[in-house]
């Protein structure tokens, strides 16, 4: 049996929902908040757009795992990056730190989401939304693989995602 801890950590693509919901659970549970993309930009000094230009996906999924690996080990609300699963350290180790939540939604609502910024490097590209597509559904057997549960919030608020983590975490521990 593996050694868990006491986090709560998010996983999913982007436009699940991560950095919203991290902040909600934060805020409601008093627990430490750590988003490993703004540990990354901080530590390097650039935006992870930036990062993806100069270092290309490789540097950055690099950064991302030392990022990772400077989490503490306590109870805690850790966001990621929508990639990082697919490093099998990364999965080691984000099992490590606790119960590990994936969000994910439908392909209209991740779109629809994505496209209000346009600082998304993965989907530079002539056809973003079939790239979208592209990405996760590659992605999604390695969300599956490292999650513990899964939330849709293609449906929900915030708040009511936030509220379908917290009772999810707590049916783990009960069970």
């Amino acid at each position: 049996m593996e050694k868990r801890g006491e986090a709560i950590v998010l996983i999913g693509f982007m436009g699940s929902g991560k950095s919203s919901v991290g902040r909600e659970l934060a805020a409601r549970t008093r627990l430490p908040f750590y988003d490993t993309d703004r540990m990354v930009a901080a530590r390097v000094g650039l935006t992870i757009a930036e990062i993806f230009t100069r270092d290309r996906e490789e540097g950055f999924r690099a950064y991302e795992t030392e990022a990772l690996l400077q989490v503490p080990r306590r109870p805690a609300i850790v966001v990621t990056g929508g990639g990082i699963v697919l490093r099998p350290e990364n999965v080691r180790t984000l099992r490590e730190l606790g119960v590990v939540v994936h969000l994910t939604a439908d392909d209209e609502t991740l779109f629809e989401r994505v496209s209000r910024r346009s600082t998304r490097p993965l989907l530079q590209t002539p056809d973003p939304r079939a790239r979208l597509t592209e990405l996760r559904q590659l992605r999604a057997p390695f969300y599956r693989v490292a999650a513990d549960v899964e939330v849709d919030t293609s449906q929900l608020s915030h708040q009511e995602v936030a509220d379908a983590v917290l009772q999810a975490v707590e049916n783990l521990h009960v069970g």
